[in-house]
């Protein structure tokens, strides 16, 4: 096996061990702002949740009744399965 193989290999094995531990990191929630400006919240899905500054302060200044609409729709509201 050639250096260069080598090298190429062993770069694929530090990038896979790298992939590995992302994926551990799953359901950790972070932060990060958008080319648009807007606020990203990774680690709730597939996708980010971005909204724009308002829009976060609007919804956080529900977060009672967000709270009181899921206990009154329990029975209907599914959970995800992580």
């Amino acid at each position: 096996m050639s250096d260069d193989m080598k090298a190429e290999l062993e770069r694929l094995r530090a990038e896979n061990e790298a992939l590995k531990s992302k994926k551990a990191d799953r359901g950790t929630l972070s932060m990060k702002v958008s080319e648009k400006g807007a606020l990203s919240v990774y680690g709730m899905g597939r996708f980010p949740v971005t909204l724009y500054k308002e829009q976060w302060l609007k919804l956080l200044g529900i977060t009672e009744e967000l709270k009181s609409f899921i206990a009154a729709n329990d029975d209907k509201l599914k959970t995800k399965e992580s």
